[in-house]
């Protein structure tokens, strides 16, 4: 059991950490084209252009990260395990009775 809630946080990590990877994986690429072209054609244009492409990647990746995320939590939502329950929230405001 103990195990299981081990590996669960290591694979939550590795997810975590694949963003960040996949962020600086795509500017890599991006600039790696821009240097390719600009040796090809000598226009620095390119270089910008290659930096660009692979910082609209990046974005790209983020994005899709956070709908992945945003359809997982959307699962959760509808769970009776997360709802809120009314008798667990106590109706008196005590902030109120300093006043």
């Amino acid at each position: 059991m103990r195990v299981t809630k081990n590996l669960n946080k290591i694979v939550k990590g590795a997810c975590d950490i694949s963003l960040g990877i996949s962020i600086v994986v795509a500017i890599g690429i991006g600039v790696a084209i821009g240097l390719g072209l600009r040796h090809l054609t000598g226009s620095l244009l390119l270089l910008w252009l290659g930096i660009s492409i692979g910082i609209a990647a990046a974005f790209l990746n983020v994005y899709r990260a956070c709908k992945a995320l945003n359809s997982s939590l959307k699962e959760l939502e509808n769970n009776p395990k997360y709802k809120a329950d009314p008798k667990n929230f106590d109706d008196d405001d005590e902030w109120d009775e300093r006043d």
